[in-house]
């Protein structure tokens, strides 16, 4: 899927966001990112602008320290330096839920579904955040109860359409097929009506022809919800595809960021990925 490319324009913090969202706030900022494992620097200086609207790409070879990235964005981590700023706030001193009412949800390269509850009840676990009966209320199946259950099942099933797997409502999560589980993953994400969305290897054991539909689903889900996805994937067509900007990991240093073809023709990307002989080959 060629799409044409997104014009970045420069900040003043010497990032670049879309043309479209250089007006607004960025919804994500972060400054001198770095944490340490015992004593060794597993990422440093990492510092990155999203804009409101943006689909951005982090990308790197294995080890790189991509996963780190988002274990840190969703405070599954505490960095050892550095800022993060969500929607402009601070986020270091909340917690993983905290940081998700904030506006922040994601998928993980291993997919963490409930699999013995439903499809259904996958989607409707995550949208109980944004209903409010009581706990009386429930135990006495008051009017308000069946009120906002029907609601939330009505909204899940809205949102499971946009994977089509509206007819599987009911199926056990463990048991759907794996592309399957890795969109309904990302249904459940956005059940939670993050304003950043983070996707750690969406494409991962999907074949082409789902990954051409995971792009697209990518693509109209950002223009539906009017949110910003930020995703880590080893699949070049895809990145090279959907993503506006992109940001190269190695060795837990940013080495390169800009847009699919800056990304593309850099030298250092080509070393990171093919090794110095590339240039010979």
């Amino acid at each position: 899927m060629k799409r044409e490319e997104t014009k970045l324009v420069p900040m003043p913090s010497r990032n670049r966001l879309p043309e479209r969202d250089i007006s607004q706030e960025p919804i994500l900022e972060c400054h001198h990112l770095g944490i340490d494992f015992g004593g060794l620097s597993a990422l440093s200086d990492f510092d990155i602008a999203i804009g409101r609207t943006e689909i951005a790409g982090l990308i790197g070879p294995n080890g790189a320290g991509k996963t780190t990235v988002f274990n840190l964005l969703t405070r599954v981590y505490d960095p050892t330096r550095g800022t993060i700023l969500v929607d402009g706030q601070d986020i270091l001193h909340k917690n993983t839920a905290q940081v998700n009412q904030a506006g922040v949800a994601r998928t993980f390269q291993n997919i963490r579904l409930f699999k013995n509850l439903s499809v259904l009840e996958n989607i409707t676990t995550a949208l109980h955040q944004s209903y409010h009966y009581s706990i009386p209320s429930a135990l006495f199946r008051t009017p308000r109860y069946w009120k906002e259950e029907k609601e939330m099942r009505e909204r899940a099933m809205e949102l499971l359409s946009i994977f089509d797997l509206q007819g599987l409502a009911d199926n056990d999560a463990g048991a759907l097929p794996y592309g399957a589980q890795r969109r309904l993953e990302i249904v459940r994400a956005l059940a939670t009506e993050p304003k950043l969305l983070l996707l750690d290897e969406p494409a991962a054991g999907m074949n082409p022809s789902e990954t051409a539909e995971l792009m697209e689903n990518i693509v109209y889900i950002r223009d539906r919800f009017q949110i910003a996805i930020f995703l880590i994937e080893h699949d070049m067509s895809l990145v090279m595809g959907i993503c506006e900007g992109i940001a190269v990991l190695n060795f837990g240093r940013i080495i390169a960021k800009g847009t699919p073809s800056e990304i593309a023709n850099n030298p250092a990307v080509i070393e990171a990925y093919l090794g110095k002989e590339a240039e010979h080959v």
